[in-house]
């Protein structure tokens, strides 16, 4: 969750912010659309909620989905866009960028105000095979309570897998594999003993 308040000047940090993520997640063949959803998302606040206005983004990465997410404390939903393009001459032109570059969207009250949200479907190519299951377990290796209940047998595949993961992923990136997996297997052992 990335806090900010409701400002022209916040925007480009929210775009800093969403290349960022979705770079470590291997997904940045949607890093452009994201960021215009982001910052779109964003204009909506301070148009509809006020300049300054406390908010927040949060980013996920679901299956071969991106989801972003803008909570503010308006408990005023979007008008949907065939009632506001009828109702004025001004017919929201973000909802419309948003509506048409996502696979899904929608906007959530909340105790504390709302929620707008919008799923990006991530390029095949992008999050295809082992650099998909390995952006995948980056993203679930930070949520603080992601434990899992494996038998040993099914555990120690699941890590070999995530291992060779992360090989394929440093290698596509220009890192070496052969070189991290000795400085691993060198931390380890020192951890270890």
């Amino acid at each position: 969750m990335v806090p900010f308040e409701a400002a022209p000047a916040q925007l480009s940090e929210l775009r800093r912010v969403v290349r960022s993520q979705l770079g470590s997640w291997g997904a940045s063949a949607v890093a452009e659309e994201a960021e215009l959803v982001a910052t779109e998302l964003g204009a909506n606040v301070i148009k509809h909620v006020g300049w300054d206005a406390a908010a927040s983004l949060v980013l996920e990465l679901r299956e071969r989905r991106i989801r972003l997410e803008v909570h503010d404390r308006s408990g005023s939903l979007p008008t949907p866009l065939a009632e506001a393009c009828a109702d004025s001459g001004e017919c929201g032109r973000g909802l419309h960028l948003i509506a048409a570059m996502a696979h899904e969207w929608g906007a959530v009250r909340t105790a504390t105000g709302k929620f707008v949200w919008c799923e990006l479907s991530v390029k095949p190519v992008e999050c295809e095979g082992r650099m998909g299951r390995a952006a995948a377990v980056l993203s679930a290796y930070r949520q603080p309570n992601s434990t899992s209940s494996l038998d040993p047998v099914a555990l120690d595949e699941t890590v070999t897998d995530i291992i060779t993961d992360l090989l394929h992923w440093l290698a596509v990136q220009g890192g070496d594999p052969d070189g991290a997996l000795g400085r691993a297997q060198m931390h380890y052992e020192a951890e270890a003993a």
